[in-house]
């Protein structure tokens, strides 16, 4: 999985965005398979218009809990979002994802601008749900 910092080093280098659109593509390849059982109801988000599943793996390893995630989607430029938001939140802390704006990351890709109404909504519907991921594993810690 590509880090944050390199998928904005990569955006600031391509100006077109038919070449941002391939390579937020080029992305999704990246994922880590998703095993097909879970491809569930339990992990689909809601909310998006394309098929997206998160799943949440916590590592209580050292002290606080990591929250890790596996992404997929039927569509692959969603695919290549979900890499996105994944190289933002996932293998961090719940506070640390809760600290994260990635709304402002998104905007500063220029998502906001480039983006359908309904795929900007399901970005929005992911990050809403690993931030719930976050104040559930929270709760639980306390």
């Amino acid at each position: 999985m590509t880090a944050i910092d390199e998928i904005r080093d990569n955006f600031e280098l391509l100006e077109d965005w038919d070449d941002r659109y391939r390579y937020v593509i080029e992305l999704g390849r990246t994922l880590e398979p998703m095993p097909e059982a879970e491809h569930s109801a339990e992990n689909k988000v809601n909310g998006c218009v394309s098929q997206v599943w998160l799943q949440k793996l916590v590592d209580r390893g050292n002290g606080a809990p990591l929250l890790k995630y596996r992404g997929d989607s039927d569509a692959h430029i969603v695919r290549g979002l979900v890499a996105i938001v994944l190289a933002l939140y996932s293998g961090r802390t719940p506070q640390e994802i809760l600290a994260t704006d990635a709304i402002s990351v998104f905007d500063e890709f220029g998502f906001r601008d480039h983006l359908t109404p309904q795929r900007s909504n399901g970005l929005r519907s992911m990050v809403e749900r690993i931030k719930t991921d976050a104040k559930e594993a929270l709760a639980e810690a306390s």
